[in-house]
């Protein structure tokens, strides 16, 4: 099957251009919306936008489809980002913000559903959301309803170097405020409570609930406190990042976020929680087999795998026991980085090889 790069890399300009940060709704309906028109030029039927919980999507298929292409049109790039990193082609190399992460995958989608040559009303759906970069949480319902019916599962998030990730290390994010009292740091500091050391208490009880062995990390990031230089203060705030390769690690780490307690006496607030379950290679293992195989069939190099501590929307079909294969996009490097790029010649190959595993899975 002859594939039309030409127009692949033209379609994947307009969506580059049309920027769109998860945070910014009017941008992410703007996308919608020029996906909605662009995919009408690849695919036949009823390609349509919805939203669901206020964040908009599209979508092409059957609600639950037995094999669901899944991605995301929003970025981690701010609106205007284009002024410095504009979309361009320098060889093999295109640049642009979100053009490896995600926007090639999608056109890759579309030209490989153009050329197996299917209806909309057929076995394979395709699902394309708008806050995937900030947790996916408006979208999860969707994305539940969709795998209803589902045998299969393909993420086209990017590749990590051309491989396959088989595995995704699950995420928890939390929000750990401490409540203290106030008081004026010099005429009678002893009569408030100080918020901001049982922040750092809580900080350094952080550094050991890693596991080097197991691969968890535990890592404080964003945190805030106090009003005035000169007020003791009675609020602070802690951002943790967890990642961890498997449910046992993030429950034990849950368990011991909840459990901690301060030698002042602050309240202690938490907000968050386990967010994406670990994406284990159970659920990759007979999807990988076919991707090897079409790899194969077209004569190229064998595929590789790998796994990522980053997560995706993949952590969320393979935690609910459906098959789950990720990182079917781009080839290139630098998400979420100034220095992103894709490979156009790959993205005929990305798109021939999807075209394969479609056809295994009919």
């Amino acid at each position: 099957m002859d594939f039309d790069h030409q127009a692949m890399l033209n379609t994947l300009q307009q969506l580059v251009e049309c920027e769109s940060p998860s945070s910014d709704v009017e941008s992410t309906r703007k996308i919608t919306q020029l996906a909605l028109d662009l995919s009408r030029e690849w695919l036949p039927g009823n390609a349509r936008t919805e939203a669901h919980e206020g964040c908009p999507v599209w979508r092409w298929g059957p609600d639950q489809p037995e094999v669901l292409l899944l991605g995301h049109l929003d970025t981690v790039w701010p609106i205007g980002t284009l002024n410095s990193i504009p979309f361009a082609i320098n060889g093999d190399r295109i640049t642009g913000p979100g053009v490896f992460d995600m926007k090639a995958g999608v056109v890759q989608g579309w030209a490989a559903l153009q050329a197996l040559g299917i209806t909309s009303e057929g076995t394979v759906g395709m699902l394309l959301t708008t806050d995937e970069e900030i947790g996916s949480h408006a979208s999860r319902t969707v994305i539940a309803s969709a795998i209803t019916r589902a045998r299969a599962v393909i993420v086209l998030e990017p590749s990590q170097g051309g491989a396959l990730k088989t595995r995704r290390k699950g995420t928890s994010n939390y929000q750990v405020i401490f409540h203290g009292v106030a008081a004026h740091a010099g005429l009678d500091p002893d009569r408030g409570i100080n918020s901001l050391v049982a922040a750092a208490e809580f900080v350094t009880a952080t550094t050991l609930w890693g596991h080097r062995e197991h691969g968890t990390t535990v890592t404080p990031t964003v945190s805030s406190s106090g009003t005035t230089t000169n007020t003791v203060p009675d609020r602070a705030e802690v951002n943790l990042d967890v990642r961890a390769w498997n449910r046992d690690e993030q429950e034990r780490v849950d368990r011991a976020v909840r459990e901690f307690t301060s030698s002042l006496d602050v309240r202690i607030e938490i907000i968050g929680g386990i967010d994406r379950p670990a994406m284990e290679s159970a659920m990759s293992q007979d999807l990988f087999a076919i991707a090897q195989k079409a790899q194969q069939t077209l004569g190229l190099p064998a595929l590789a795998e790998c796994a990522v501590g980053g997560a995706s929307d993949g952590n969320l079909t393979a935690a609910a026991g459906i098959p789950t294969i990720d990182g079917m996009g781009a080839v290139g490097d630098g998400a979420h980085a100034d220095f992103e790029w894709a490979s156009s010649s790959a993205m005929v190959h990305r798109a021939q090889l999807l075209l394969e595993i479609l056809r295994e899975l009919q």
